[in-house]
């Protein structure tokens, strides 16, 4: 049993999401915090496998309730779920070390999901999220120094494709794909950990939240997104390899 910790100041939200996962017979809801100070305090009572955590929270905001959780031990991998979708809350988000980020426009299948990819060590993200990592470290010689085979991942993930296309696209095993995407994080994030080490990076995750659109992802809150509403190339498809 995946047990899942839910981190978000409005009730309907937790209650919504608790809904959703009840949904699934291998995850159970074990907590529910209101804000990233109660957040951290139940990672640490509950030891819950997954956290998904919002980023505009009250007393603590999410990417510090992240960086404090993932410090304390046994408190559990962190997916940020949120309505934001700017390059600056993704890479904070990454720096302080969640292992993915997913939107709230997300299909209750794909919330599901993805709380099962990081309970198994896998790293769930969103296609926008992946969109604007593309953007800010993928350019060759970047500053996170994506290999072309990781560029090649990511821009199939900003287009929306699951694991499983990608392998078949690229011609390699899904568990490579798996192994890239975990590869991704970990160098993206470096390069803000050393940013933030010399004072030239920042991120503040209270501002206003975006306007509220009609849409029926998890919460019925914003649209779900289109590949022709990302940007970027998919790669050409590979032939197999051996």
């Amino acid at each position: 049993m995946i047990g899942v910790l839910l981190a978000d100041d409005h009730t309907v939200v937790r209650a919504g999401l608790a809904e959703v996962l009840s949904d699934a017979p291998d995850i159970e809801v074990v907590a529910a915090a209101a804000d990233g100070e109660q957040a951290v305090k139940l990672a640490v009572e509950h030891r819950p496998d997954v956290v998904l955590m919002d980023l505009s929270m009250p007393r603590v905001d999410g990417v510090e309730a992240t960086r404090r959780i993932v410090r304390a031990s046994g408190g559990g991998r962190v997916v940020v779920l949120t309505s934001f979708s700017d390059r600056e809350r993704i890479l904070a988000a990454i720096d302080a070390g969640a292992v993915g980020y997913l939107l709230k426009d997300a299909e209750p299948a794909e919330l599901i999901a993805g709380v099962r990819a990081a309970a198994r060590g896998e790293s769930p993200l969103a296609p926008k999220a992946a969109s604007e990592l593309l953007r800010a470290r993928g350019s060759p010689g970047g500053e996170a120094g994506l290999s072309p085979r990781e560029r090649e991942v990511l821009a199939c993930v900003a287009h929306g494709l699951p694991n499983k296309l990608i392998a078949r696209r690229l011609g390699i095993g899904e568990k490579t794909v798996k192994a890239h995407l975990t590869q991704i994080y970990g160098q993206t994030a470096r390069p803000i950990a050393r940013r933030r080490r010399s004072g030239h990076a920042s991120a503040d995750s209270t501002d206003a939240p975006p306007p509220r659109r009609r849409g029926r992802g998890v919460l019925g809150r914003m649209p779900t997104c289109r590949w022709d509403q990302v940007g970027g190339t998919l790669p050409a498809p590979h032939p197999p390899t051996t």
